[in-house]
């Protein structure tokens, strides 16, 4: 089953069965993602093979932030 999921604000293809990982591999971002929101629920990199995404999910990739 196919559907649609927010990344950012801007719709993204979803499938049944992604995971986190599945998702940022697919994108043509290269930043590292330590966390990511979904809906409401924080998910760490750890975590990212793991972890489902649902169908009509809003999802905010949050970048690394460096400096000094």
């Amino acid at each position: 089953m196919k559907g649609i999921i927010k990344v950012n604000g801007k719709q993204h293809p979803w499938f049944e069965g992604m995971t986190v990982a599945d998702l940022i591999k697919g994108l043509s971002d290269s930043h590292p993602y330590p966390v990511v929101r979904i809906n409401d629920q924080y998910v760490s990199r750890p975590n990212f093979d793991k972890t489902m995404i649902p169908d009509n999910s809003d999802i905010f990739l949050l970048p690394m932030i460096v400096g000094g």
